[in-house]
């Protein structure tokens, strides 16, 4: 008569007691994700770099306590002159930019020596699917966003936002640019060119790129871009915005 722990029980009958297939697979999804962190991380990192802030204090201004107190290139090209807002435009454009092709230029060779922690990207279920340029995207644009130099406050992301995409989908960032700069011309007003641009972007990579997390990623970025942009619709409903003026240097606050 077989006994409570089975020792009657034929061999053939006794339950197996190893770890699903699936169990590997759970393994490697938790592995990988943690390699998308650490490109994140980087993403965050080159990020975070306070552009504006370190033009400011070498003019020996500090950016935070001028203007709209922001450190993004508008305010900077109000409060320091065109010079300094075009360098602080392109530094925190390529930002973006190159932390996601550092990524992807990096990765293939990660891959290579750390195919569990830095996997090639499959179509299968994620993240196997899941490009790291995404993951370092996303991590530039919120240390953009919130840099961990200065108590997590900085910009509104839209200069790094679009690097980022220049090097995800170009033409979409192409298709943001032109409605900003329409915009911009027919308002002067660069919070709306921006907010329009926030919104023309998720629809130019959902035109031009087929890729499902590539275009939920520019989704949550888009709404982020508003976001921040909530004192300005604040103002541009009270009728206190003020226009951008490319010869007075004066823009937006």
């Amino acid at each position: 008569m077989a006994t409570p722990g089975g020792a009657g029980v034929p061999k053939s009958w006794r339950p197996s007691f190893q770890l699903p297939s699936c169990a590997g697979s759970h393994h490697h999804k938790e592995v990988a994700i943690i390699g998308y962190l650490l490109v994140a991380a980087v993403g965050y990192l080159l990020g975070s770099i306070p552009t504006g802030y370190w033009v400011g204090r070498w003019r020996g201004v500090d950016i935070r306590t001028v203007g709209s107190k922001n450190m993004g290139a508008t305010n900077v090209f109000r409060t320091l002159g065109k010079g300094a807002g075009l360098f602080v435009l392109v530094a925190d454009a390529l930002k973006g930019f190159v932390a996601v092709s550092l990524v992807v230029y990096c990765h293939p060779a990660c891959t290579e020596a750390l195919p569990q922690l830095f996997p090639a990207p499959a179509a299968g279920s994620w993240p196997d699917h899941f490009d790291p340029g995404l993951a370092a995207g996303i991590g530039a644009v919120l240390g953009h966003n919130y840099t961990c130099w200065l108590r997590f406050k900085a910009g509104k992301g839209i200069a790094t936002t679009a690097g980022v995409f220049l090097a995800l989908a170009p033409a979409a960032v192409g298709i943001a640019a032109g409605c900003w700069l329409l915009v911009f011309l027919a308002t002067r007003y660069v919070s709306v060119a921006s907010i329009v641009a926030a919104i023309a972007l998720p629809c130019g990579v959902w035109l031009t790129r087929e890729n499902l997390t590539l275009r939920l990623m520019v989704i949550g970025l888009g709404v982020l871009a508003i976001y921040k942009h909530r004192a300005n619709i604040a103002r541009l409903r009270a009728g206190t915005e003020n226009r951008f003026n490319l010869r007075t240097s004066k823009s937006s606050r």
